[in-house]
C-alpha cells in the first residue's frame, strides 16, 4: 500500500448460496467503482466458510470521501443493510510504507 491510501474492507457471513449472490453482486457494483478517479482496485470474493469479503483500495482519503458521497457508495450501502448478520467494515488508513530499507533497518538493529 502507498503512502496515504485508504482501504475499505468489508466482511460478511452467511449461507453457501447467500454468499454467492453476494459475490456476484459485488462484482456487479465493482465495475463503475473501478471507472472512479483514485480507485487503485476494488475486489469480491467468498471463503469456504461462506464469509463474503469486498475491498475498495483510493489513492487518497479525499477520494475515499468522494467515493463515500457518490451515489454509487449508496448501492454498496443498501447491499450491506440487507444483509442478514451486520456486516464487519474497516476504513484502514495508511500513513507509511516502506520498502526493503525496513528490512535493512530491522535486521541491522538485531545484530547490535
Amino acid at each position: 500500500m502507498r503512502d496515504g491510501m485508504v482501504r475499505l474492507a468489508v466482511a460478511l457471513r452467511g449461507s453457501a448460496r447467500h454468499a454467492q449472490e453476494l459475490v456476484e453482486t459485488f462484482r456487479f457494483l465493482i465495475v463503475s467503482t473501478r471507472l472512479e478517479p483514485g480507485c487503485l482496485g476494488c475486489s469480491a470474493w467468498a471463503d469456504p466458510d461462506s464469509t463474503v469479503h469486498y475491498v475498495e483500495e483510493w489513492t487518497t482519503e479525499p477520494e475515499m470521501r468522494r467515493r463515500v458521497q457518490s451515489a454509487n457508495f449508496t448501492s454498496l450501502l443498501a447491499v450491506l443493510e440487507a444483509a442478514r448478520e451486520p456486516p464487519r467494515i474497516q476504513f484502514q488508513f495508511v500513513s507509511t510504507t516502506r520498502g526493503l530499507d525496513y528490512v535493512e533497518e530491522v535486521r541491522r538493529d538485531s545484530v547490535s
